[in-house]
Order: C-alpha cells, then sequence, then structure tokens
C-alpha cells in the first residue's frame, strides 16, 4: 500500500517516472498470479474494479527469506519461529471508473475450510500449506533450500488468496505482502503516526502499554499497537484499531514530506526491499490514474459480518465463525451488486471513512485545513 500510494501522489509531479522506477528496483515479487490461474471455482475476472489482496505477516524473514538477526527480533518484540502467520488480510478495492477505493477486513481467527490442509483459522492458511510443501519438496528429493522456499511460499499464497475468495465471493486481482520488520521500518520513515485511546492499556505479551489520549507511536510501539490481544472486541477490536492507525499511516505518510526529502525517501525504498512482495504483474503506473482517491486518505473501512467472536473449535483454539453465505451476501452489498442482508448480532456497523476529504496539494505540500482529531478507540 506505501509504495502504491507512493506513486499515485507522485503521478501529478515531477518526481513520477523516478519514483516509479525506483519503487519497482526496491519491490520484491512474486508469481501467485500465474498459480492463481488454476484455482476451482474462481469468480469472474472482470467485475468492474481491482481488487487487491493486502497481507500483513509475522514471518521472521525478510523479504528475500533470510532470517531476521536477534537485534531486529528483539526490536520487534517477538520470537524466533518457523510459523508464518497473516495476521491482517484486507481486500482493498479500486474501481476501475475511479470511484472511491474500499477496505474489507477479514479477522484472523475466522474459521474456513483451507485447501490442501482442514478447516482452520485462516490466518493459518498460508502457514500450514507452506510447512506442509516443504516438507513434500524435500521427500521428493528438491535439495535446493532456496528452490523450497519459493515453491512453498506460492503454495502458502495460494490458499490464502483461495480461502479469500471463497469466503468473500470476491477474485483477487493482485496481491501485496509486508512483513514485521517493514512494517516496524515505514513507521520510522514517517516519524511516527498518531493515535488515540479512549484508556490506558497494557498487554505483556505484545509488549503493548500504552496511555489514554492522543500519541504518537513508531517502530516496535507501533506493532503492539496494532498487534495487542486482551481488548475488547477480541479480533474486532484489534481490527478497528489496525483501520484507524492504516487511515492515519496514510495521512502521515503524504503529510510528512517523504516524497520530496531524499532520506525519507532512501529509507522507504530501504524499508520496501526489505519487506515488501507483489505479484509480478501489479502495474503500479496504472493503478496510479485509478487510485486518487488513496491519496486523501478517503477510503471506507468495513469489517465481514461474524457470527461469534469467543468460539471454540474441536481443539480448543478461540475462533471467530462466520455464515459464509451471509458474508458473500454482505460483500457482493458492499461491491454494489445485491441488497444487505439482515445482519447479525455480531455484524460491524456500517463501513467507516477515516481521515480528510483533501490532505494534499498536487504537488505534494499539505493544503491548509480544519485541524482533524484523531479517532479514538478502545
Amino acid at each position: 500500500m506505501i509504495a502504491l500510494l507512493a506513486v499515485t501522489t507522485l503521478v501529478f509531479s515531477g518526481y513520477f517516472w523516478t519514483a516509479l522506477r525506483l519503487v519497482k528496483q526496491n519491490t520484491n515479487t512474486t508469481q501467485i498470479l500465474q498459480v492463481l490461474e488454476d484455482i476451482p471455482n474462481s469468480p469472474p475476472v472482470e467485475d468492474g474494479a481491482i481488487d487487491i489482496l493486502l497481507v500483513g505477516s509475522d514471518s521472521r524473514t525478510d523479504a528475500q527469506g533470510r532470517p531476521l538477526p536477534a537485534d531486529v527480533l528483539r526490536k520487534l518484540r517477538t520470537e524466533g519461529t518457523d510459523t508464518v502467520n497473516t495476521d491482517t488480510i484486507i481486500v482493498m478495492r479500486v474501481p476501475r471508473n475511479g470511484g472511491k477505493a474500499s477496505a474489507i477486513s477479514i479477522p484472523r481467527d475466522t474459521y474456513v475450510p483451507i485447501a490442501g490442509y482442514r478447516e482452520d483459522k485462516i490466518n493459518s492458511a498460508y502457514g500450514a500449506v507452506k510447512y506442509l510443501t516443504a516438507e513434500r519438496l524435500q521427500a521428493e528429493g528438491v535439495s535446493d533450500q532456496q528452490e523450497r522456499e519459493r515453491q512453498s511460499d506460492e503454495a502458502g499464497r495460494k490458499a490464502l488468496v483461495q480461502a479469500v475468495q471463497d469466503l468473500t465471493g470476491m477474485r483477487v486481482d493482485h496481491y501485496a505482502e509486508i512483513n514485521l520488520y517493514g512494517f516496524y521500518l515505514l513507521t520510522e520513515v514517517i516519524g511516527g503516526v498518531q493515535v488515540c485511546l479512549k484508556a490506558g492499556t497494557s498487554d505483556p505479551n505484545s509488549g503493548a502499554n500504552f496511555r489514554a489520549g492522543q500519541q504518537t507511536i513508531s517502530g516496535g510501539d507501533a506493532l503492539s499497537f496494532v498487534r495487542q490481544r486482551n481488548m475488547p472486541g477480541g479480533d474486532l477490536g484489534r481490527i478497528a484499531r489496525q483501520q484507524v492507525f492504516m487511515s492515519q499511516a496514510m495521512k502521515q505518510l503524504l503529510s510528512a514530506g517523504t516524497f520530496t526529502d531524499p532520506g525519507k525517501m532512501s529509507g522507504l525504498l530501504d524499508a520496501i526491499s526489505k519487506s515488501v512482495v507483489v505479484d509480478q504483474k501489479l502495474d503500479l503506473a496504472t493503478l496510479a490514474t485509478q487510485a486518487q482517491g488513496l491519496a486523501t486518505g478517503n477510503v471506507e473501512f468495513a469489517t465481514i459480518p461474524v457470527t461469534s467472536i469467543d468460539a471454540r473449535n474441536e481443539r480448543g483454539q478461540s475462533i471467530v465463525t462466520v455464515d459464509r453465505e451471509a458474508v458473500k451476501a454482505w460483500v457482493a452489498q458492499q461491491i454494489g451488486e445485491t441488497p444487505k442482508p439482515a445482519p447479525s448480532p455480531t455484524t460491524p456497523s456500517t463501513p467507516s471513512r477515516f481521515g480528510p476529504e483533501k490532505l494534499l496539494s498536487l504537488d505534494g505540500h499539505a493544503v491548509a485545513a480544519a485541524r482533524q482529531d484523531v479517532p479514538c478507540v478502545d
């Protein structure tokens, strides 16, 4: 998203072609679209919009698959592990006619069938299928570790995309992934993100320790803010935080002089190279002309309806349950295809738009406007 926003903003300035070239040079790519072509029962390709699956991974490696050093793991306030969970899953929809963009969040603990595995939390699709594929490849005699990593990563991404498509009924056109390290680096580059809490909070597991009120956070604190577990609403409460944080991060990115400051731009490109993976056909130049609404922070966020946030599966794990047909109907209404079904007791509220209507002029300079308060969350 940061790379897309960079190009979207700079398309109207003299920096465009230089920025586009630098972003392309520093962004890692995946061949995921090639393996997506054979997913059974995929929705139609042409549906009037570009749908991008945005994935936040807790991988303890960089974008090239190299293990993160111990000192970096300490900064991330996390431990080394071989598993990969996709704890943030958002489908960003950008209409081809230039209409308002929307972002649909899927709770990480949503219980769904996972192709090639079993029914489980959707955030385990990538990691579980990746692990099983890597074991199979090793048993088949594939000795090159880098090749095993490449093939198993693609299998894991394919399983996640298929789970998202089966749940939402949306066709994933493009894929973008960022890891924990990238999230850490990006918040440092833009000088932190302003957030607001209704009350002070603490969570020793994530390292979250925040006072009530408005504050600026970055690095490890930012990670703790969006990953805190012991909060009202569980998974849904965490998503609300992520949505507000993302909106404020967009606002800060576009108003911090990131793209005209050589030092900040260098930091941004370094973060992208270490943490961002996108599919090979994600055409940033084309998307820049179609996603102008992103440059104002004027994006509607919504979360799929759920039936329970504190259910248990047969293994005793806490899960989020959904009515899959109701989810498809709700998503169809959100993207303007069918009437909205009657909401369940835990269906999220009307989609929210965070951020001002206008953030900056076409040359990248901030526009004078009334003060915009940061939304306070739990």
